[in-house]
């Protein structure tokens, strides 16, 4: 359906922008402003003289010194067209009217013309307000063009015009008084309408120009507030691995030193084996929670210069190593199995090696559901039975995903109540990959902690 045609009035209401709230901001008066009334005065003033010498100029009977004033005062104004532009306007006008009826030969000087146009452009283009700005300009241009007409009516100028083609022999198409009526309004309403069209295609560009730095600004702003919550977000994901990784080693650790203490006398060789499970633990703690920090630090260091000193360590990325994957569940699962906790890991696939194909940001999250689970299992639980399955099903769009389930046969361990911030780190880890997550106890007895993430296109290597 053809949109409907826009009314004259708001066509032009929308090119002068007249409920457009926003202000030019004026700038200070500077030695340019200064240049240019000095200059327009000096020029004025030889083009005058100039003139003179050619010609007898009708001031109106005013002296010389007069002629000189009317040229200075007016090319002044231009001092304060930027800041004051309204009133440079009014006083132009005023200027230009008063100066035509005393001295009509000077207020036609070029110096002057350029002064009135300009103050008509500035009063447009560097108005504050636009409605009250553009009715001033519109009174000013309809009383000169009155003026005019007035000076061709009932005034000299039409005589002097048509005396001056009766005395050349002017023999064109239009009588002396409609070519002479005609060309002088023309001539004047190009002027006055031409200065306002310009002035406001000035505005428009300045508007434009606010309006570009007002938005390089919000992106400017946007982007920082983006890199911010960049970090905000990867020192949260820090703080969930650093709270995974402590509780899981940690856990394993009292397990094993727990075994150990019990068969220290009768089995030496199975306290050497528990002890030598706690080494290994702690060292992969401390490889885990170097890698860790070695990443908090290079959130706190971004682009500052590396060290230099040869004894310092360039980076921390040297020492970190690969982020477990699904692939890592299995050894993560027995490694809890021993004492009065028996685990047990599955894996089911929709087909052989579907696992294998899953995103590392994606597996990565499920090892560290797992891991907090078994955990909490080993802290808060009187489970006797841990039982782990990893499901990854990829049977195309809308019905792949992944998910682990951790299943026990225990109670809450009274007096054991942990801070919840386990929990709350397996929900931000689901809900940052749209994942659901369902934990709590089992109706059959027990306790089950489940999460699934759904698998797009991005989420499964090739």
């Amino acid at each position: 359906m053809p949109s409907a045609r826009r009314s004259l009035s708001s066509t032009v209401g929308d090119f002068f922008a007249v409920d457009d709230d926003w202000e030019r901001p004026a700038p200070p008066i500077g030695p340019l402003d200064w240049a240019v009334g000095v200059l327009l005065s000096v020029t004025g003033l030889l083009l005058l003289e100039m003139m003179r010498s050619v010609v007898d100029i009708d001031a109106g009977g005013q002296s010389h010194w007069v002629q000189w004033v009317a040229i200075v005062s007016g090319a002044m104004l231009m001092v304060w067209r930027r800041q004051h532009p309204v009133a440079v306007g009014c006083a132009a006008a005023a200027h230009m009217f008063v100066v035509g009826v005393t001295m009509p030969q000077v207020m036609g000087q070029v110096a002057l013309q350029i002064v009135y146009f300009v103050a008509i452009y500035a009063a447009v283009a560097y108005a504050r307000h636009r409605r009250s700005a553009l009715l001033i300009v519109a009174g000013i241009t309809v009383f000169m063009l009155l003026w005019v007409a007035w000076q061709l009516a009932l005034g000299d100028g039409l005589a002097e015009l048509t005396q001056d083609a009766v005395d050349e022999g002017a023999d064109g198409w239009f009588s002396p008084i409609v070519a002479a009526v005609v060309t002088s309004l023309a001539v004047n309403v190009f002027y006055f309408v031409g200065a306002i069209l310009v002035g406001q295609v000035a505005w428009r560009g300045a508007r434009q120009r606010a309006r570009l730095e007002e938005q390089a600004t919000t992106i400017s702003a946007q982007s920082d507030s983006l890199q911010r919550r960049a970090i905000v977000d990867e020192r949260l994901r820090i703080a969930r691995e650093l709270h995974d990784v402590v509780g899981h080693h940690v856990s394993v650790i009292g397990i094993q030193a727990g075994a150990a203490r019990r068969v220290l006398d009768k089995r030496p060789e199975d306290a050497a084996a528990a002890l030598g499970q706690i080494e290994a633990s702690s060292r992969e703690a401390v490889t885990q929670m170097r890698s860790l920090l070695g990443t908090l630090r290079d959130i706190e260091t971004s682009g500052e210069e590396p060290a230099r000193d040869p004894g310092v360590e360039k980076s921390p990325a040297a020492h970190r190593g690969p982020e477990p994957t699904l692939a890592d569940l299995p050894d993560l699962v027995a490694a809890r199995d021993s004492g009065g906790l028996r685990t047990a890991y599955r894996l089911v696939e929709s087909h052989d090696g579907a696992h294998a194909n899953v995103a590392p940001r994606i597996g990565l999250t499920l090892y560290r559901v797992a891991q907090e689970a078994l955990a909490n299992v080993t802290r808060h639980s009187t489970a006797t039975v841990a039982d782990v399955v990893t499901r990854v099903v990829d049977d195309g769009p809308g019905r792949a995903y992944a998910e682990v389930e951790i299943v026990d046969n225990g109670r809450p361990r009274a007096g054991t109540s942990g801070s919840g911030l386990g929990q709350l780190g397996m929900r931000e880890r689901a809900a940052s990959l749209h994942g659901t997550v369902e934990i709590g106890p089992r109706p059959t007895g027990g306790y089950r902690v489940r999460v699934r993430v759904p698998l797009g296109e991005s989420d499964v290597r090739a």
